[in-house]
């Protein structure tokens, strides 16, 4: 029997999946990695730590293909990464994440020259310092001795890759989301590349998201028991594929997709600007333009607050030989709906999508002696989804109402969760069974490179069955009444958020 290898190198672990060649999973695999944010506003993470994460999560899932040969491996990856190569294709940096904020200053530079909405109207990417055309910028003018050694501008998905085979290209997709592609063209923009101070020649070659080849390293092959004449298919970002795997292939339908992370996406069938600049648009395949708003606060929240605010309740759930989260959600469910009237702006790490504001902070409104901890979790929760809806609402004045909505990821597995999202968005939340919609995706596209399918729409008969969640009147009657008061904060709040974000890195002791 042949198998698939579907994998996915996300923000905080690689997740790999084997499916046989019917589209079933036979195994999967989870291997984390460490973060790190040694200073204000860094993300970054070690590269190499990250391959051997790969080498780790592959190495446990072919393990169960005793009875046949992986046939291709095809890969999903996180957006917006940065590594600095030499000429050997050594790393002078380590991987600078979506999450990395550094370059806030450029961008706000950007944002008030006009420059910043120029260079979004040629590649999509909004004015935001997760996008590596402002963190190019930064590291210019910030960093000059170690610009100028770098032989190589590349992604983690496209140094992985480069690690296993020797082979250094990089996908539509990916590119797209670098904001160095022109979207019309869909090639390098080469006024874009003047304005950063790299050439073409320190960029991979492009391909498209079905480009496929062989020739894995001999001694990668044995260490992760593949034959050497494996497929490496390049695949495309997690949110391309996140979007694919949950069956949103028209325009209208759109995409959420709730992990640590989180994003809002439909697709349409040619490029679609933003006079406010709040959403991005990046070339997938064939005519197929991804649109939406990727959100840094998803369920990286509620893990927050898991953490700081319900220690004991983590004591007692160890005792009781229960999920420590699952009995959140279950006290979150004994508070009415609008958490008695406390709101919860989730911007702990920034916000990307709708504010695009490296500084945004996050904070509990309506707080009284009434309130309790209970009431905060739900309205953790609640300000999730409200946070999800805003993007939203930016996305509709673009493509217009949603045909319907999809979900996936980590988030909805909760049923409270999801329900919050039906009630919210007075929409029909459908939650595909197959809820690793990157993997499956990235499995998918391996099959159309081998020529086993031929049309992306096909990727429907894969996600099992539908669960459906339906509003419900009075919750969403609550709801109105409390999103235009979250929505009317999140705008006003704006030079409060620079002064306390200034004020949290002068004073970071």
């Amino acid at each position: 029997m042949d198998y698939l290898i579907g994998i996915d190198v996300g923000t905080t672990s690689t997740k790999a999946l084997l499916y046989d060649i019917d589209g079933n999973v036979i195994a999967k695999a989870n291997k984390g990695y460490t973060l790190y944010q040694n200073v204000p506003d860094m993300a970054e993470e070690d590269p190499d730590e990250i391959f051997n994460a790969t080498i780790s999560a592959l190495q446990e899932i072919t393990a169960k293909a005793v009875d046949g040969k992986v046939k291709a491996i095809s890969w999903s990856a996180q957006q917006h990464s940065l590594i600095g190569l030499d000429k050997n294709f050594k790393p002078l940096t380590r991987t600078i994440t979506w999450a990395d904020n550094r370059a806030e200053r450029v961008a706000a530079e950007y944002k008030e020259n006009g420059k910043g909405f120029e260079a979004y109207s040629k590649t999509g990417l909004p004015i935001h310092p997760m996008g590596p055309f402002y963190k190019l910028l930064w590291l210019r003018r910030d960093k000059p001795e170690l610009f100028d050694k770098v032989a190589y501008w590349v992604g983690i998905k496209e140094y992985i890759i480069w690690k296993y085979t020797g082979v250094l290209k990089e996908e539509v997709s990916m590119a797209a989301a670098t904001g160095l592609l022109n979207m019309e063209k869909v090639d390098w923009d080469d006024s874009i590349l003047e304005e950063v101070g790299v050439k073409r020649s320190q960029l991979p070659e492009l391909v498209e998201i079905t480009d496929k080849f062989q020739g894995i390293k001999s001694e990668y092959a044995k260490v992760i028991g593949v034959d050497e004449d494996v497929y490496f298919v390049m695949g495309a970002t997690d949110g391309a594929l996140s979007t694919f795997g949950v069956g949103a292939i028209e325009t209208g339908v759109l995409a959420i997709n709730v992990g640590t992370s989180a994003a809002v996406r439909t697709f349409v069938d040619k490029p679609l600007v933003d006079p406010k600049a709040r959403i991005y648009c990046y070339p997938i395949m064939n005519g197929k333009y991804l649109i939406g708003g990727p959100i840094n606060n998803g369920g990286i929240i509620f893990s927050w607050a898991h953490d700081a605010l319900f220690g004991a309740e983590q004591e007692a759930a160890k005792m009781l030989k229960m999920d420590s989260f699952d009995m959140l959600t279950e006290i979150a469910s004994k508070v009415p709906v609008g958490s008695n009237g406390l709101i919860f702006h989730p911007y702990l790490g920034g916000e990307r999508a709708p504010l695009w504001d490296a500084n945004a902070r996050g904070s509990f409104f309506g707080l009284n002696r009434n309130h309790t901890r209970a009431d905060m979790i739900r309205a953790v929760l609640e300000g999730i989804v409200y946070n999800l809806y805003s993007v939203t609402l930016a996305l509709k004045e673009v493509t217009g109402d949603p045909k319907s909505i999809l979900a996936a990821g980590g988030f909805v597995r909760s049923k409270l969760a999801t329900q919050m999202m039906a009630d919210v968005f007075e929409n029909d939340v459908i939650i595909p069974e197959s809820y690793e919609s990157g993997s499956l995706a990235a499995m998918f596209i391996a099959k159309m490179a081998l020529g086993l399918e031929s049309d992306i729409a096909d990727i429907k008969k894969y996600l099992g069955k539908e669960t459906v969640y339906k509003p419900n009147e009075e919750a969403f009657a609550r709801y109105r009444k409390l999103m235009p008061i979250y929505l009317r904060l999140s705008r006003s709040f704006g030079e409060e958020y620079k002064a306390i974000a200034d004020y949290q890195r002068e004073f970071n002791d």
